[in-house]
């Protein structure tokens, strides 16, 4: 146990209304039973449909603040990153837990270091070759593939989506890592095993899925040829320049015009910064767990930085937290994986006593906290 007690507030996330997700309450009560003191806001849960009581059952020594209490703990986790208000709550010297994405958010990086603040950044959470021990890419290509057909769907040409009379589905998927790998599985089904079976059961033509390696992208020859066969475009590449487009908007021209463009890479747009950064499908609006459906005459579109090419458009899904779509399932999965994550960082008796060349979850953890990481880290 600990020296001085293990103080951690749970906020709500304010971000969009769609933005339902809390930790679930079986997951407070294994990090109260390992140590700490948990302090949820009021209301924590209520948007999963969980009332205080489920909490206190769970755990008994909860406390219920407010937003702001929240914040003044000596450790804050929250999934999304708050707002630049939020942080401020903080006090210099806490610990901030939440997927910080510090390689492809450097201002917001560097201005949680400029508060004092520590953080553990759960998306850099890593074992010792670089593999994230806190992810739900499942979800994400699920989701994403489940959203996208749902459009493909309504706006297939004849003879339509479902007819046996149609040719099989061509997705062409951009990158193989761990996303992509998803993809595939569940590209093949539609997103949706109970949709696979209706169709298959009309006897309506499958899914040919193509996958096209990062280093050839670069093609514009072979790239034309591909994304003319296009239904759906998935973007599933993880870049190492945001400045350079893996499909440039002009080459959107080859798609069919009932092409669905998925983005899961979810990479901002920053003009601010030179060269400018852009998402890896060039020209597609942002979307959030509010709205991640853009048809091309979206005002969306419109809406986009002065430095984005937008002039060639199709349908769009896009969003910024797509293992959102379906809240509850989701933070079951994060709260099996933080479990031993919060673990070991409460018996260590806090972040200051992680050791880097620990225990498997120290190292762990220790490649996640701000004041360890460089840009050039690998992993």
């Amino acid at each position: 146990m600990p020296e001085r007690m293990f103080r951690i507030g749970l906020p709500r996330m304010r971000l969009e209304p769609g933005e339902r997700r809390d930790f679930l309450p079986v997951f407070v009560g294994q990090i109260e039973r390992h140590g700490a003191q948990v302090y949820l806001e009021e209301g924590y849960g209520a948007g999963m449909g969980f009332k205080p009581e489920d909490y206190v059952r769970a755990a008994p020594r909860v406390q219920f603040v407010s937003h702001t209490a929240a914040f003044e703990q000596d450790y804050v986790l929250i999934l999304r990153c708050p707002h630049d208000a939020e942080l401020r709550l903080m006090r210099p010297g806490a610990c901030l837990l939440s997927m910080l994405h510090y390689p492809t958010r450097p201002h917001r990086t560097e201005f949680v270091r400029s508060l004092g603040l520590e953080a553990i950044s759960l998306d850099s959470i890593k074992d010792d070759t670089g593999r994230r021990l806190v992810e739900n890419l499942r979800a994400v290509a699920w989701n994403g593939i489940e959203a996208a057909i749902k459009v493909l769907r309504r706006i297939y040409p004849a003879p339509g989506f479902d007819s046996p009379d149609r040719p099989p589905l061509r997705v062409t998927l951009l990158g193989a890592g761990a996303v992509g790998m998803f993809v595939m599985q569940a590209a093949v089904r539609y997103g949706d095993d109970t949709l696979r079976a209706e169709l298959v059961g009309r006897g309506v033509a499958g899914v040919r899925v193509t996958t096209v390696d990062y280093d050839l992208t670069p093609r514009a020859d072979v790239m034309a040829g591909l994304l003319a066969d296009t239904d759906i475009l998935v973007d599933a590449t993880q870049r190492p320049d945001p400045s350079r487009p893996v499909i440039p908007n002009s080459w959107l021209a080859h798609l069919p015009l009932h092409a669905v463009l998925l983005d899961l890479s979810v990479d901002p747009y920053d003009c601010t910064v030179q060269p400018s950064a852009v998402k890896g499908i060039e020209g597609i609006p942002q979307g959030n767990l509010d709205k991640y459906v853009f048809a091309p005459d979206d005002m969306a579109f419109e809406d986009l930085p002065p430095c984005v090419d937008a002039r060639h458009r199709r349908h769009v899904v896009s969003c910024y937290s797509w293992p959102g779509v379906h809240p509850a399932p989701c933070m079951e999965v994060y709260g099996k994986q933080l479990q031993p994550i919060m673990r070991t960082l409460i018996e260590r008796g806090g972040v200051a006593r992680i050791n880097p060349q620990g225990r498997f979850f120290e190292r762990a953890i220790a490649r996640a906290q701000l004041s360890r990481w460089r840009p050039d880290n690998r992993h």
